[in-house]
């Protein structure tokens, strides 16, 4: 998102959208009882996959109507704590969340992360090598785009999945 016409673009296109893969990166601590804010939102449409860097304090309008809309279901796993992060960076009131580990654990799977959940229901698994990367890096490596987007669509493909099988209905 460095332009406006990108981020005006990019508010387009997830207004038209029913569901949207969502997720958070973190900058990884070490030590404990440390911790960082989250620095990257990622966001999957039926098309595209946007990555926000949270720095950029353009892009935050654009994440709070996203999830403060209704209309569009933001479908990930583990969203508890990346929405509970999310708001010390971000003031929104969510609406239409979905979790879909919490989804899974309901169907009594035992397996409800995403890298399994995309084993179990996608036929692959989702490499994690870049998660503990410095997502407060000012220009992110293509690794960790690959990585990020790849998360945020595997949320998006799990939803679609899901609910092709009647796990969820909307």
């Amino acid at each position: 998102m460095t332009t406006p016409q990108d981020r005006a673009r990019a508010l387009a296109d997830l207004r038209q959208e029913s569901v949207v893969g969502f997720d958070t990166e973190t900058r990884p601590s070490f030590r404990k009882g440390e911790s960082h804010p989250t620095c990257l939102v990622q966001a999957a449409t039926a098309s595209t996959v946007y990555l926000f860097q949270l720095r950029r304090p353009d892009v935050l309008p654009i994440l709070a109507e996203l999830l403060a809309q209704p209309h569009t279901v933001k479908a990930g796993v583990g969203l508890a704590h990346d929405l509970r992060s999310l708001k010390l960076v971000i003031p929104f009131i969510e609406k239409n969340v979905l979790d879909l580990g919490v989804v899974a654990r309901r169907r009594g799977l035992d397996q409800t992360g995403l890298r399994n959940l995309a084993g179990i229901f996608l036929g692959f698994r989702v490499p994690k090598g870049n998660r503990t990367s410095n997502w407060a890096a000012a220009q992110l490596s293509a690794q960790q785009i690959i990585y990020a987007a790849t998360d945020a669509w595997v949320c998006r493909e799990l939803f679609v999945r899901f609910q092709k099988l009647g796990l969820i209905a909307l």
